[in-house]
C-alpha cells in the first residue's frame, strides 16, 4: 500500500512539473540557506580553532590596567621565568608606524618585544635570525619582518642586511618570517599586514606611546598539563605586586578564548539556522497550499475511491505521502545545490568548506517534519470527505 501511494504521488508530481517545482522552491531555498550558512560558519570556526590549537594550549596573556605605583619593567617580566610553573615570558607593545624603503612607504605594524617572543608565539624564520637578548640590552636598531613587508615594500624576500626606516629611524633587517610554517595566530590573521618585530627598548625610542613600563606581556606554562598551576602562580605574583587588587590586571588563557569563540559561533549558527528554518516554514505553507488545490482537483477521484471501498487511512496516506515526497525531493535538490555552492566557494576563495553531516541530517528531518505538518490538513480534508459529496462535486 505504501509503495502504491509513493507511485501515485510521483505520478501526480510528474504530471504537473512546473507547479511541483515551484512548490518545492521554498523547501529548496530553505535547505540551501540552512546547509550553506551553517556549514560556512562551522568551517570558519574549525579553521580558527585548528589555528588556535596549533599554537598549543599553554599561553597566558597578561594585561595591566593599574600599576598601583609599581610599574613592571622588562627585568620584572624576565624575573617571572624563575618560577618553576612558568617557562617563558616576553613583553609585547604594538604600534602602527610609517615604514619606508627607498622611495616606497606604507603603514607597518611594529611589535616591541624580547628574544623569547618567537618561541612563545611559534614564529618560524625563512632567513636570518630573531631578536636576541643583546639586541634588547644594547637597544639595537634591528628588525625581524614578515614576508608581506619584504615583498610589498622591499621588493624581494632574501633581504637580510637591508635598511628600512620605521618612523624615520633606520633599522637593519636581521630576519624574515616564514609565515607558511609559523603557528602564530597573530601572524596568520594579519598575513596581509606589513609587520616588524623590534627590541622592546628600541620601540621606546620609536614612539612616545611606549614607555619602559610594561603593560602587556605573554607567558607560557612549563607544562601544558599544568596550565592551572601556571595561571594560579602568575595570579598570585600579580596580586602580591598590585596590593591584592584583582581589577589591576587581567590574565587570559587560550581555553577562555576557545570558550568565547564557541559561544559566539554557536549563537551565530542558531541565528542563521533560525532564519533558514523560517524559509522552510514558508516552503511548508506552499506545500499545504498546493496540496489543498490538489485535493480540490481530485475530489471526484477521492469520491470514486471511497465508493469502491477505500478507507479513510488509505486516502489520508495517499495525500500525506505526496506531501512528504514533494518535501523530500525539494530537500535533496537543496542539498545538491548546497554542495555545488560550497565547492564553488572553495574554488573561488581557495578555502576548504564541506557539507556538515549533522546539518544535512537536520535539514532532512526538518523537511520531513514540514511535509507531515503541512500535509496533514489537506490529507485529513480529503480523508473526511463524504463519498456522495465528492461524487457530486463539479469543480
Amino acid at each position: 500500500m505504501f509503495f502504491q501511494s509513493v507511485k501515485m504521488a510521483w505520478k501526480s508530481i510528474v504530471s504537473n512539473k512546473m507547479r511541483s517545482f515551484l512548490t518545492m522552491l521554498g523547501i529548496i531555498i530553505g535547505v540551501v540557506a540552512l546547509v550553506v550558512l551553517v556549514s560556512l560558519v562551522n568551517g570558519a570556526t574549525t579553521s580558527v580553532t585548528d589555528e588556535i590549537n596549533s599554537l598549543g594550549s599553554n599561553l597566558l596573556t597578561v594585561s595591566i590596567s593599574d600599576n598601583k605605583g609599581k610599574p613592571m619593567k622588562i627585568s620584572d617580566v624576565n624575573a617571572l621565568m624563575d618560577e618553576e610553573e612558568i617557562a617563558l615570558t616576553a613583553p609585547g607593545a604594538t604600534l602602527n608606524v610609517t615604514g619606508k624603503y627607498g622611495s616606497d612607504s606604507d603603514s607597518v605594524m611594529v611589535t616591541g618585544t624580547t628574544a623569547a617572543y618567537s618561541q612563545i608565539q611559534g614564529l618560524s624564520l625563512k632567513y636570518g635570525r630573531f631578536l636576541k637578548t643583546t639586541d634588547v640590552d644594547n637597544v639595537n636598531y634591528v628588525a625581524v619582518v614578515n614576508e608581506t613587508l619584504v615583498e610589498d615594500l622591499v621588493g624581494y624576500t632574501a633581504c637580510v642586511g637591508e635598511k628600512i626606516h620605521l618612523n624615520g629611524m633606520a633599522f637593519t633587517v636581521i630576519g624574515v618570517l616564514d609565515e607558511e610554517n609559523s603557528s602564530s595566530l597573530t601572524s596568520s590573521l594579519t598575513s596581509d599586514q606589513m609587520m616588524a618585530y623590534i627590541p622592546y627598548t628600541t620601540a621606546i625610542r620609536v614612539s612616545t606611546n611606549i614607555s619602559s613600563e610594561v603593560t602587556s606581556f605573554y607567558a607560557t606554562a612549563a607544562d601544558e598539563n599544568s596550565m592551572d598551576k601556571a595561571e594560579a602562580a602568575l595570579t598570585s605574583l600579580m596580586m602580591e605586586r598590585f596590593n591584592e587588587d584583582e581589577d589591576a590586571f587581567t590574565i587570559t588563557n587560550r581555553s577562555e578564548i576557545m570558550d568565547a569563540l564557541s559561544s559566539v559561533t554557536g549563537t551565530l549558527s542558531l541565528l542563521l539556522g533560525g532564519i533558514a528554518a523560517i524559509s522552510l516554514l514558508v516552503g511548508g505553507i506552499g506545500i499545504m497550499n498546493i496540496m489543498l488545490v490538489s485535493v480540490t482537483e481530485r475530489t471526484r477521484e477521492i469520491g470514486i475511491r471511497k465508493a469502491i471501498g477505500a478507507g479513510r487511512g488509505t486516502i489520508m496516506s495517499q495525500f500525506l505521502v505526496e506531501a512528504l515526497t514533494i518535501s523530500l525531493i525539494g530537500c535533496l535538490i537543496g542539498i545538491l545545490f548546497s554542495w555545488m555552492i560550497l565547492m564553488a566557494v572553495n574554488v573561488i576563495g581557495d578555502v576548504s568548506y564541506g557539507l556538515n553531516g549533522t546539518v544535512v541530517a537536520v535539514s532532512i528531518l526538518f523537511s520531513l517534519g514540514i511535509g507531515v505538518i503541512f500535509g496533514m490538513y489537506p490529507a485529513n480534508k480529503a480523508a473526511t470527505m463524504l463519498p456522495i459529496d465528492a461524487l457530486r462535486f463539479e469543480g
